[in-house]
């Protein structure tokens, strides 16, 4: 089959939904020679901050002369952004030959998330990397990416989201996503919501885990221009990180703090390395600037927690209007996530992404209108930017928020890329 023939199939897996629990994977991976095995694993949990974190850890890795595969999700324009090498995207011949693989000795019901991560750790195993960083999807010990054994856990912090499956409380939350710590092997722990950091702290210590916290035992703090590193053995001044936003001063520390435990686990990692990897690293669609006139800025908060950080974040970009641009899943705390940036626009464009359950342009303009901001319906995220752009002067700031999916249609969009709309 051709790429466009497989990814359609594998698109097709999203009938059997969302279906927690690890039988199909192992069976899977039993099958496919249990690729894992020959795999050091490094696992990032948690709600808001686990790309960017694995961003940054997979970049110190490639900064440091290894080998660093890196597997996400969702992917925000292309099917193959999920399965990096040292920063390379995998080439779509070598994902249709590598689902092929995987279909071919997938079980019946066998859910996509499985198929990708199996996918994922056979690339990683052929491309010889020294170490596999993977970014968990929704859930932790009953996730998918739970079926490798990890060296090193790493938690970022935990929020109320896909409650429908992991539970409607901060504590149920953190004891899924802590189903990923390892009997004996190190945690890393970044900042934590009341609730969750207890029960994290609880799991370690049953399973022997030895644990390090944000806070507690490493820290970062922004200076006028750049970020200083308190961490474990080593402290680090001037790093100016390469994923935008002030949000990112934790996840940068909680990667950095991984990085010192894998310099004590055979991984020569040096301060260099740690320096030139936060520097290094990128991540589209996280507080990501283009530049022209007027400048769009593109952040992919899709809760609360997240827009809180965006709107911190919004004092390091001078404007002279901001005008959002935003489209939000239907399933989706829509208020919640739009309420901490509102107050701060002075238009609002809501669009419709061209992905399933999203909720209508229409609609959203309506909530926006209920809280005294001038919204319009821009209807397609294509219609939408357009909008935007003609209503806004050079020196004004359109941001584009609300999802992934918002900013990866828009992000395509504004940079002439293909773009390939899924869930999952």
């Amino acid at each position: 089959m051709t790429y466009g023939e497989i990814l359609a199939h594998i698109y097709g897996l999203r009938r059997f939904g969302i279906r927690p629990g690890l039988e199909r994977i192992a069976t899977l991976l039993q099958r496919l020679g249990n690729p894992q095995e020959r795999l050091r694993v490094v696992h990032v949990a948690g709600t808001n901050g686990k790309g960017s974190t694995a961003a940054f850890l997979a970049s110190i890795l490639a900064e440091g002369g290894y080998r660093a595969g890196l597997f996400t999700s969702p992917h925000l324009t292309r099917f193959t952004e999920r399965f990096r090498v040292n920063g390379r995207e995998i080439a779509e011949e070598s994902a249709a030959r590598v689902a092929g693989q995987v279909l071919a000795n997938a079980p019946e019901g066998t859910t996509f998330f499985e198929v990708v991560t199996a996918m994922a750790l056979l690339h990683f195993v052929e491309e010889g990397v020294d170490a596999a960083v993977l970014e968990a999807g929704m859930g932790g010990g009953a996730d998918a990416t739970s079926a490798a054994t990890g060296i090193l856990t790493v938690i970022t912090p935990v929020a109320l989201d896909h409650c429908e499956w992991l539970g409607d409380t901060i504590p149920a939350i953190a004891r899924e996503k802590a189903g990923l710590i390892r009997a004996g092997r190190p945690v890393v722990l970044s900042r934590q919501p009341a609730g969750a950091r207890d029960v994290f702290i609880e799991r370690g210590r049953s399973l022997g885990a030895p644990l390090v916290c944000f806070g507690a035992d490493f820290s970062a703090a922004w200076d006028e221009s750049s970020l200083a590193y308190d961490g474990l053995s080593l402290q680090l001044a001037g790093l100016r990180p390469g994923i935008g936003g002030r949000y990112q001063s934790a996840n940068a520390a909680t990667a950095l703090a991984a990085a010192e435990i894998l310099a004590d686990n055979g991984f020569r990692l040096d301060s260099s390395a740690l320096r030139a990897g936060i520097d290094a690293a990128r991540w589209p669609g996280r507080m990501e600037l283009l530049s022209g006139a007027p400048r769009v800025l593109l952040d992919g908060a899709h809760n609360p927690d997240g827009a809180r950080a965006l709107a911190d974040s919004l004092t390091d970009y001078p404007r002279q209007r901001l005008i959002v641009v935003t489209g939000v899943m239907s399933d989706k705390d829509a208020a919640g996530i739009l309420a901490p940036v509102l107050p701060l626009a002075h238009e609002v464009v809501a669009v419709t992404p061209a992905v399933e359950r999203s909720l209508d342009a229409g609609r959203l303009a309506e909530l926006c209108r209920e809280k005294g901001l001038n919204a319009v319906a821009g209807g397609t995220v294509a219609e939408g930017l357009d909008l935007a752009r003609q209503r806004a002067g050079a020196q004004d700031l359109i941001l584009v928020c609300g999802s992934l999916f918002t900013v990866g249609e828009a992000r395509a969009i504004l940079l002439s890329q293909r773009y390939e709309p899924f869930r999952g």
